[in-house]
C-alpha cells in the first residue's frame, strides 16, 4: 500500500502542507526525493553488465521477473569514488511506468519538508545538473539537495526510455 505523501500542516504551522521525502548519501552530500517514487530499498549486488551502456549504468538485475536497470548515482554525479561497502544500496524506483535502481551509498531517513523550507538551486551548487534540482531543503543544520528524480530518470541523456515513447 502506498502512503500518501501530502501530511496536514501542525496548528499554528505558517509553512503550508509538507511533502515526504527519501534521504540519501552519495558522497558528503545528502539528497532528498519524492517518496512515492521509491518502490523499495535493496542492498547491493553486482548486476549483470550490459555491452556499450554508459559508464554509470552498472547493469541489470531480475527483481521478481522484472529486468531492472542499475544506475550508478555516484558516477552519474560525479560524487567520489564509487566503492561498495555493506551499507551500500539500490534503490527501486517507479518511474513513467518503468521500473530502474539506483545506487546510493546509504539511505538516511524518510523526512517530510514544507515548501518555506525548500529554496531554489544556485546555478552552481553541487555536481548534480540543476535541471534536475527541484531545490535545496534546509532542516536545522542539514542541507538537502532535493532531486527531481523522475525528470533525471526519464531525461534522453540517461537512456533508461526509448525516445520514441517520450513525449
Amino acid at each position: 500500500m502506498v502512503q500518501e505523501n501530502i501530511t496536514k500542516p501542525d496548528a499554528g504551522d505558517e509553512g503550508g502542507y509538507a511533502q515526504e521525502y527519501l534521504t540519501f548519501t552519495l558522497g558528503p552530500e545528502e539528497y532528498a526525493i519524492d517518496i512515492l517514487k521509491v518502490q523499495e530499498i535493496r542492498g547491493y549486488e553486482q548486476p549483470t553488465t550490459i555491452a556499450n551502456a554508459p559508464p554509470f549504468i552498472k547493469g541489470v538485475i531480475n527483481l521478481r521477473g522484472t529486468i531492472v536497470p542499475i544506475v550508478d548515482m555516484r558516477i552519474k554525479f560525479g560524487v567520489g569514488k564509487a566503492e561498495y561497502t555493506p551499507f551500500t544500496v539500490v534503490i527501486i524506483l517507479s518511474i513513467g511506468g518503468r521500473v530502474v535502481g539506483i545506487v546510493v551509498d546509504g539511505v538516511s531517513d524518510v523526512t517530510s519538508l514544507r515548501a518555506d523550507q525548500v529554496r531554489p538551486a544556485p546555478e552552481f551548487a553541487a555536481t548534480v545538473d540543476t535541471r534536475y534540482i527541484k531545490g535545496l531543503g534546509t532542516l536545522g543544520e542539514r542541507m538537502l539537495i532535493v532531486v527531481d528524480i523522475e525528470k533525471l530518470m526519464l531525461s534522453a541523456e540517461m537512456a533508461l526510455v526509448d525516445q520514441a515513447t517520450e513525449s
